[in-house]
């Protein structure tokens, strides 16, 4: 089963015939667009939950700050949402491929370790990179008690 998405009109467009592309040329997805960020970020770090494997390392838990990530983002907007979206879109662009070499090197009995480490470690650089980021936390005020 597969689901369409749906495109809605902006406020005030309601009288409208059909969908309407907001003038980024990008349709309104609203929360799906956010839940298929995350799903990518899910998607990505069990990729790399296979690489490390094949690469002869434990696969490493998602901690809270790595699961949350797209949430945060989503919620922070802007340049961060967008710089955000383009380095998930990046990272998938060099994890499908990479996986897929080493799952075919594996496939013919060879040991794809050392190729496997090498794309790990691409993950972790490039991932770090994209948690830089994330909005530093609120400031919280002084009280003072007079």
């Amino acid at each position: 089963m597969t689901m369409q998405p749906t495109f809605t009109a902006p406020s005030g467009a309601a009288g409208q015939a059909g969908g309407v592309l907001p003038a980024s040329g990008r349709a309104e997805f609203g929360q799906a667009a956010a839940s298929a960020m995350s799903m990518k970020w899910s998607a990505l770090h069990e990729a790399a939950a296979v690489v490390a494997t094949l690469a002869g390392l434990a696969p490493e838990p998602m901690r809270p700050e790595l699961r949350n990530f797209p949430a945060l983002m989503r919620d922070a907007g802007g340049w961060r949402r967008t710089l955000t979206e383009q380095g998930i879109e990046d990272l998938a662009a060099i994890m499908e491929p990479g996986l897929a070499a080493l799952l075919a090197v594996h496939a013919r009995g060879a040991n794809p370790a050392a190729a496997a480490l090498a794309l790990w470690q691409e993950f972790q650089a490039a991932r770090a990179g994209l948690l830089t980021l994330t909005p530093p936390p609120p400031v919280r005020e002084l009280r003072r008690f007079t």
